[in-house]
């Protein structure tokens, strides 16, 4: 199978894409289910929410700002991304960028090169973050890891070679080589230790060490670091969505408004977009949903109009007013309009194209009783959106018009239609919204940098990420359970809600989740077809 299709870092696609251009207690008890959490607390059922701290060392010229030291500091502290992906584990800041100027240690020295030296600085730095773990670190304290000298990219050829799986997909990430480096492969592992025994040589041969340090240290390539971990914060107790606000309809009243974004997966489109890879997974997704609940059809909305009532077919036969419910069924054979295989096949082509970059909405009408308030008539609806890649003009729409937004797809290294610093808080709606970013490491793309893009801050947001790279494969299952979970009326917690996407669980963590106020005793809800 196409690596693409597994793992869904995107590289190919960003460089077309830049081309072309992530608890209040409950009046019910005094010990309120997650009331103890903090702020940095997450819930998940794979990953640990741990903190991460580590030292690292850049020489400088002499008399170097402090700006000019962070700039080297950063160029090495994002190497650190690679060796902690592929260790399972992933850091908040983005691409480690976040080092603060007061760890600094600063000393002048002199670099000795044989009988030549030249006045340098050393700093060495410490790196502080909060971080999500694979549960197989729930009780290690450190972790042997490695990073790069800051100017590690003159030597791409030799990183590849030496300290990456050299695999295909190490091949396409040459440029971007600090994202697979990967310390703990046998050649890396030879590398610096002959690294080490030449530093070790010349360190011996110093007059004052105190002073001194050797050009082979200075220019060293790889640098052995111990990541440290902190306590355990993980959310222990049970969290939900906030429900109530969700139902009461959020951008739209008495409507409750999910959207799905789905990506393109490969590249080679010229048998038609039903070919694409994720065109299966949201067939996957959207048969989840509406075979779990009656009631769903196609109904006018959004920016687009769609015509999904009417296809002729190669074969001469007409397909009229087909239910949303054989069409999304289509892809997997579980329609019931007992067409032939090759007209099946060119029905499913068909509809594929005709939404390919349009919005089609479904909706579901819902009687939902909330509390003592009596029961009122609501919709649930559907927003759904296949084919993006990097116009960031599907996302706006969905992130502005939904209160559920669900994307699926490449992440673009993080820097796509999605990056946070294309985002303004005029882009989202005041109200409660919830996010599930399923891409390459969402959590250290997205989670840390939407927060304060939405008004209310988790009050108002609450996101789902991955720590690792989230597979394609059978992710639309996996989001098709979650949505459907969340819409089936059983005011699932989010321990649930994961649960029941564990097909795909990439160390998902859910934040924002700890400020809710709802939860099933204090705000018990029916939500019933009508």
């Amino acid at each position: 199978m196409n690596v693409s299709r597994l793992l869904r870092t995107g590289l190919s696609a960003l460089l077309v894409g830049l081309l072309a251009t992530t608890a209040a207690c409950s009046a019910d008890t005094a010990n309120d289910e997650g009331a103890e959490g903090s702020e940095d607390d997450l819930t998940s059922i794979t990953a640990r929410s741990r903190t991460l701290q580590f030292v690292g060392t850049v020489y400088v010229e002499a008399g170097s700002s402090d700006a000019t030291i962070l700039q080297a500091v950063r160029r090495q502290s994002q190497t650190a991304f690679g060796p902690l992906r592929t260790s399972n584990i992933a850091a908040n800041s983005r691409e480690l960028k976040d080092v603060a100027p007061s760890t600094f240690h600063k000393r002048a020295i002199k670099v000795i090169d044989g009988a030549a030296s030249r006045d340098m600085l050393e700093v060495k730095y410490t790196y502080n973050d909060n971080a999500v773990v694979d549960a197989k670190y729930a009780s290690r304290t450190a972790v042997p890891l490695a990073i790069m000298n800051p100017g590690y990219a003159s030597q791409s050829d030799r990183i590849l070679t030496e300290c990456t799986a050299n695999d295909t997909e190490a091949h396409e990430f040459a440029s971007s080589i600090w994202y697979v480096f990967e310390p703990s492969v046998a050649s890396c592992k030879t590398a610096m230790k002959a690294e080490q025994d030449k530093i070790d040589a010349d360190r011996a041969r110093l007059t004052d060490p105190r002073t001194q340090v050797a050009k082979s240290e200075v220019d060293r390539l790889y640098l052995p670091i111990t990541a440290k971990l902190g306590a355990d914060k993980t959310n222990r107790g049970l969290s939900y969505p906030d429900y109530h606000r969700l139902y009461k309809g959020g951008v739209k009243a008495d409507t409750l408004v999910v959207s799905l974004v789905y990506g393109l997966i490969d590249h080679d489109h010229s048998a038609g977009y039903s070919n694409d890879f994720n065109w299966g997974e949201l067939m996957t997704n959207l048969s989840e949903v509406i075979n779990a609940s009656d009631g769903w059809k196609v109904v006018a909305g959004g920016p687009d109009q769609v015509d999904l009532a009417h296809f002729t077919l190669a074969s001469g036969k007409k397909i009229d007013n087909a239910s949303i419910k054989d069409l999304t069924n289509l892809h997997g054979g579980t329609d019931s309009l007992g067409l032939s295989y090759a007209d099946k096949n060119d029905l499913d082509k068909q509809f594929a194209d005709r939404v390919f970059r349009k919005w089609i909405t479904i909706e579901r009408a819902v009687s939902v009783k909330i509390g003592a308030d009596p029961a009122h008539a609501a919709n649930i609806q559907m927003l759904v959106y296949f084919g993006s890649e990097s116009d960031q003009a599907p996302h706006k729409y969905a992130i502005k018009n939904s209160d559920v937004f669900l994307y699926n797809g490449h992440s673009y290294i993080g820097f796509g239609p999605l990056d946070p610093s294309r985002f303004t808080a005029a882009d989202f709606p005041k109200s409660y919204q919830l996010f599930w970013i399923d891409g390459c490491v969402s959590y250290n793309y997205y989670e840390k940098d939407y927060i304060p893009l939405k008004e209310g801050g988790t009050k108002n947001l609450d996101l789902i990420t991955n720590a690792i790279e989230a597979p394609s494969w059978r992710s639309g299952h996996a989001m098709g359970q979650f949505v459907a979970t969340l819409l089936n009326g059983k005011s699932a917690s989010y321990k649930d809600l994961l649960i029941a996407a564990q097909d795909t669980d990439p160390l998902r963590v859910v934040d924002g989740e700890l400020d809710n106020t709802f939860t099933p005793a204090r705000f018990p809800m029916t939500v019933s077809s009508r």
